[in-house]
């Protein structure tokens, strides 16, 4: 089945709606869209659709458009969106299934840093146990070749303690990587650089 988005012909995917719940673990129709997610949010503004859009969008099938959408990629977890939710929804489980299911599909975003920040942030998790920035940073500078833009800011950062040089190491690093093992035997794979 096909219908016409935007001026464009389209593939509607019945199934999808039920592959985001299945993995997520919430429940998309319940959406009623009262707006109170986009409402809320701090950065709806630069959003090319609020959740609750995407939500409707998911409900009729429309997957390409959803998982190559900015909004996956622009919602920072702040979870302001799930506590408003009249119905209980936690709309940053979605997203961050959203955001999985384009990575393994390969769909591209018009938000890549965004796209290339996340999977920078899991290979760190995974290597680190816990967050090392200037690893992070260094992967994201080389990744997109804006080597200089904020070169300031990191120097003072650096100069103040603020970001660590090497990598502290926690002791539950075999753990850490026990989960990303079982996440990816489940099929849920979270995707790395």
């Amino acid at each position: 089945m096909q219908v016409i988005w935007q001026g464009e012909t389209i593939p509607i995917d019945l199934s999808f709606m039920e592959v985001v719940n299945t993995r997520s673990g919430e429940q998309v129709q319940l959406c009623y869209h009262c707006h109170k997610c986009g409402a809320g949010c701090p950065i709806a503004s630069f959003m090319d659709y609020t959740p609750d859009k995407l939500f409707r969008m998911a409900q009729l099938g429309l997957k390409r458009q959803v998982l190559s959408s900015s909004t996956i990629w622009l919602c920072s977890a702040c979870h302001t969106c799930a506590t408003r939710c009249p119905n209980d929804i936690d709309v940053t489980r979605v997203m961050d299934t959203l955001k999985e299911m384009a990575l393994e599909e390969k769909i591209k975003s018009r938000q890549k840093v965004a796209a290339l920040f996340h999977k920078g942030f899991l290979a760190n998790l995974k290597r680190f146990g816990q967050l090392h920035e200037a690893s992070l940073m260094a992967v994201l500078k080389l990744k997109t070749l804006n080597l200089f833009s904020d070169l300031k800011l990191g120097l003072k950062m650096f100069l103040r303690g603020k970001i660590a040089l090497f990598p502290k190491r926690i002791k539950g690093r075999k753990e850490i990587r026990k989960l990303f093992k079982e996440i990816r035997r489940r099929g849920k794979v979270p995707q790395e650089s």
